[in-house]
């Protein structure tokens, strides 16, 4: 029995082996699995630290970005905001200075109408004298009628007729009196303002003076060159004139030669040609024609850079095109000896400071005065006076209306309608009339002063007349008795208008008929 009790030992013992082993190998899974598991959700807490950290960098990412879409959104709108306030201020400046002029103008105006009022006054008392003056020719009326009537045996009727007619006649000459100092006093200070406006003009405008004649003279290294110029037989000088359109006039002057022509644009040309060849050596007709080419397309690149400058010096940017050539040639081109482009400036930047001074639109009375002459480029193309011919080719090329105008009517070919003609004719007679500005030939100064005497002699009742300052003042001396005080307003008016009619003259004449009393009359 022993034996069995050590079988059930030993299946107990290996029962209890097994089942260790069992447990073991069971407390082994379950440590794997556990340890599986750990790893897992080490897997899992490791892939969501990874997630966390690229979505918080993700979000930080987004947050730089952001941040600095704001800050590029917060510093344009800080340059919105710094150019609005430049706008405003500009247009605060703008404001105030349209205030300002507006107050100037204010001021004027405030000034003219208590002229005005003062006028008015004055009228009004002449007016008062005037009643008391029929007041009082009435009552002489009834006197004399009864006077009349008594002594001369007349009727009433018949009485009446001749009072009223003798008092028609003193108040004739007592309204003619009193209109006449009204005149005198409108005149004094119409010239006062407009002397004051034209005085500031002219201070606050210096201009060089050019002045350029018919013939340019043309240096010569010795009298050799002559007979190159020349050439076999006077082959090379045809040429020359032929090609160039000026006569070549080589006399006994030593180491020179005169050219000479009426177009100023044609004879800097062949001057430039010559003083090349002359340069070169080569003088042939080939050559002539070759050289005169060059000296074209110098002349016409000189054209446009004058054009464009004057442009820009009186501030005129949207010219048409086609125009600017044709104002560029007037740089060649004289009236009295005056350049006409730098007369035209001139004339813009007169214009520009009266129209300033009268608080009108400066821009568009530059612009006029500086086209006024463009006509004078054409003159020797198309027939006519220069005003209309320019006037044409403004409203051919699109110019405003009143440009045209007023370049049509500063020699009075058109009645001047608007202000701007107005001082487009003021600017140009400033500018043509200053001294120095423009000249004439003895020849043709003689002959405007005798022109201007007997134009003056062959009215009727002139005893004497004398054209004094340079044929700038007329004055007519009349006889007493052929010529009444009415009578000498009329005749210094048929005086100046006859003169405007047959004279060329640069600026203005005044007419002085002198009587008993003086009366003046301007022609423009």
């Amino acid at each position: 029995m022993p034996e069995l009790g050590w079988i059930i030992a030993g299946i107990a013992l290996a029962g209890l082996v097994v089942l260790g082993v069992m447990l073991r190998r069971q407390a082994a899974r379950a440590i794997a699995d556990r340890l599986k598991w750990e790893r897992r959700v080490k897997d899992d807490i490791s892939s969501m630290r990874a997630n966390a950290q690229a979505a918080a960098a993700v979000a930080e990412e987004r947050a730089r970005e952001t941040l600095e879409d704001a800050e590029r959104r917060r510093a344009e709108m800080e340059a919105q905001l710094g150019a609005q306030r430049q706008e405003l201020r500009e247009a605060r400046a703008a404001q105030e200075r349209r205030e300002s002029r507006l107050h100037e103008r204010e001021d004027r105006l405030s000034a003219e109408a208590e002229g005005l009022v003062a006028r008015a006054e004055r009228l009004d008392a002449q007016r008062a004298q005037l009643r008391e003056q029929r007041q009082a020719l009435q009552l002489e009326e009834e006197r004399a009628a009864a006077e009349l009537e008594r002594i001369a045996g007349l009727s009433v009727e018949e009485a009446r007729h001749e009072v009223i007619a003798a008092a028609e006649k003193q108040a004739k000459l007592t309204a003619t009196s009193i209109a006449r100092d009204i005149e005198s006093t409108a005149k004094r200070e119409a010239d006062k303002l407009a002397r004051s406006i034209i005085t500031t003009a002219i201070q606050r405008v210096a201009s060089e003076q050019t002045s350029e004649s018919v013939v340019s003279t043309v240096d010569l290294p010795s009298d050799d060159m002559k007979g190159r110029i020349i050439g076999r037989e006077g082959r090379n000088i045809r040429a020359f004139e032929q090609i160039t359109g000026v006569n070549v006039m080589i006399d006994d002057t030593p180491e020179s030669v005169l050219l000479s022509s009426f177009d100023p644009v044609r004879r800097e040309i062949a001057r430039i040609t010559l003083v090349d060849l002359v340069a070169d050596g080569r003088i042939h007709p080939a050559r002539i024609e070759e050289v005169h080419e060059r000296s074209v397309r110098e002349i016409n690149e000189r054209v446009l850079r004058s054009a464009e400058d004057a442009l820009s010096e009186v501030g005129i940017v949207d010219l048409h095109p086609d125009l600017i050539p044709t104002l560029g040639s007037l740089a060649f081109r004289t009236s009295y000896g005056q350049n006409v482009l730098r007369h035209l400036v001139e004339c813009a930047h007169l214009a520009g400071v009266m129209a300033a001074e009268l608080g009108l639109d400066v821009a568009t009375c530059k612009r006029a005065a500086f086209l006024h002459d463009i006509g004078k480029a054409l003159t020797h193309e198309v027939e006519g006076p220069h005003a209309i011919i320019g006037a044409e080719l403004l409203r051919s090329h699109g110019e405003h209306e009143d440009i045209v105008h007023a370049v049509e009517a500063h020699h009075n070919e058109v009645e001047p309608r608007t202000v701007e003609a107005i001082l487009t004719q003021a600017a140009d007679a400033i500018s043509g009339s200053r001294p120095g500005a423009r000249r004439e030939s003895l020849e043709a100064y003689v002959e405007r002063m005798e022109n201007l005497e007997q134009i003056a002699t062959r009215h009727s009742g002139v005893m004497r007349a004398y054209a004094m300052q340079a044929g700038r003042d007329l004055r007519v001396m009349v006889a007493p008795e052929d010529v009444d005080d009415a009578g000498a307003h009329a005749l210094a008016r048929d005086i100046a208008t006859e003169i405007e009619k047959t004279l060329s003259y640069p600026g203005q004449i005044r007419i002085t008929v002198v009587r008993e009393s003086r009366a003046t009359e301007t022609a423009h």
